[in-house]
């Protein structure tokens, strides 16, 4: 029976019911994270080496702030996990992360998780019950309901987290939040976030039946790990090395890849939380597999705090390019934004950004660290004299996130900040995958008026041997 096929006959426990009831058992002992000396480096466990989670361990390492002390990999020794174990080759290896923790618990303070978007849920949760910081990749689970659990299981445990978009430490987060303090943003009432760059699902049959055929599972490769939580799936190739990215079984596609590094200043400062209503407007390709060629959704946030209700309408796909308002200027390639992670290198119409329409003022975004400016030019010039000074980042993320650990900076994207920010994407990958509009509850955390839709909040129960982490 697949996943289709389990929700088809009615088995999925009602959304609510695992949302309520799942996680956060009593616990009579909690460890507690080890105070680390300022004159200490933080003791790192890495799980998810290859390609991105190799950058991610990169990145922390040459900080000078942590001693790479494990490393875990599902295909540890696969071509693309090489590079980490060469570089740190008296680091002890796993390819099971259940392993590491039994092995090696209290030799590491942290960990650092650059897996597959629905294998994040598991390892962090272990992590946290055992008293472990943590840094996972964005976005933070694969589900709405994983993601809650997570809010409040950092809450429980008293662990740092931080969430890995980059960006929020960047010149984007301060000058974002500057202006919102000055009040130069404010009063936003419409936000349009963009990414229209290729895709790997992009040459794709929309047509397909079926998921594909099983395949040898390599002589490296962890395969029922690899799986984790997840229904079972034969092996094929289509699924790793990031193209598990392009399947709703697996990844959050365009939105929650590109999502966090676009919307998260503006969701954090504006106070956005959580949504009431998510519409689908747009889904070209749409099938039950894999994401839509093209799609459009729209956010409706209502009034918060003082500030006027705001409607983020999201685009992605190549032939779905936002409307632009006049005096948008050009839309060169910036350098501050990264190559999408399928490594191609293909001019763009629009760069992945945003356009935040406030009563009074117009302002363009780009994506991770780029900077917002007053459009049109006419405009900026006129506001230039009134903009405060901006202050510079103390820290990149990767700093930011160790320093915390330390007990000297306070984390940027801590789970309670970018949890929410996760349960948006989630939200709208609900919407694609249905194709649909629903009303959410923001203060019971329901989609109200579509059965199917709110059963998607949860999805499928974990696969055997995998429910522990739910109750952790």
């Amino acid at each position: 029976m697949d996943r289709r096929d389990f929700l088809k006959n009615g088995s999925l426990l009602a959304g609510g019911l695992l949302l309520g009831n799942l996680g956060m058992t009593s616990c009579n002992s909690k460890p507690k994270p080890r105070k680390i000396p300022a004159n200490e480096k933080v003791n790192l466990a890495c799980i998810g080496i290859g390609n991105q989670g190799g950058y991610i361990i990169k990145a922390l390492h040459n900080t000078g702030l942590c001693n790479v002390v494990a490393l875990c990999d599902t295909d540890m020794g696969a071509d693309h996990t090489l590079e980490i174990m060469n570089k740190f080759p008296d680091a002890p290896r796993f390819q099971d992360f259940r392993d590491l923790f039994d092995k090696m618990d209290k030799q590491f303070d942290a960990v650092c998780i650059g897996v597959p978007d629905h294998s994040h849920f598991p390892i962090a949760m272990l992590a946290m019950s055992r008293g472990k910081h943590v840094y996972v990749e964005k976005p933070m689970a694969h589900t709405f309901n994983e993601v809650e659990l997570m809010i409040r299981a950092a809450e429980k445990y008293g662990v740092v987290t931080q969430m890995g978009n980059q960006g929020h430490s960047e010149a984007n987060y301060f000058q974002f939040k500057t202006w919102v303090e000055a009040g130069i943003i404010k009063d936003v009432t419409a936000i349009t976030a963009h990414m229209n760059n290729p895709r790997r699902w992009h040459g794709w049959d929309c047509n397909m039946k079926s998921m594909p055929a099983g395949e040898p599972v390599p002589s490296t490769l962890d395969w029922d790990t690899w799986l984790g939580t997840e229904f079972w799936h034969d092996y094929n190739h289509d699924y790793i090395n990031g193209q598990w990215r392009c399947w709703y079984d697996f990844g959050m596609g365009a939105l929650g890849d590109w999502g966090a590094h676009i919307i998260d200043t503006a969701h954090e400062f504006l106070h956005l939380g959580l949504p009431s209503e998510v519409e689908m407007l747009y889904a070209k390709g749409h099938n039950k597999f894999f994401f839509p060629y093209s799609s459009t959704i729209k956010f409706h946030f209502p009034e918060r705090e003082g500030m006027p209700a705001c409607d983020i309408t999201w685009y992605d796909g190549l032939d779905n390019l936002p409307p632009v308002p006049a005096g948008y200027g050009n839309v060169e390639l910036d350098p501050n934004i990264p190559a999408p992670s399928d490594g191609q290198i293909v001019p763009s119409k629009l760069n992945p950004g945003k356009i935040i329409y406030s009563k009074e003022l117009t302002f363009k975004g780009g994506s991770h660290g780029s900077t917002l400016s007053i459009i049109p030019e006419e405009k900026a010039r006129e506001m230039a004299p009134k903009l405060p000074e901006v202050p510079k980042s103390p820290s990149n993320h990767y700093a930011n996130f160790l320093l915390a650990c330390k007990g000297q900076e306070q984390a940027r994207s801590p789970f309670s900040i970018a949890g929410p920010l996760s349960q948006v994407f989630c939200l709208g990958v609900i919407a694609q995958r249905l194709n649909t509009k629903f009303h959410f509850d923001r203060a019971t955390k329901q989609i109200t008026d579509n059965p199917a839709a709110n059963k998607l909040l949860v999805d499928t129960p974990p696969r055997k041997g995998w429910e522990e982490y739910y109750k952790l």
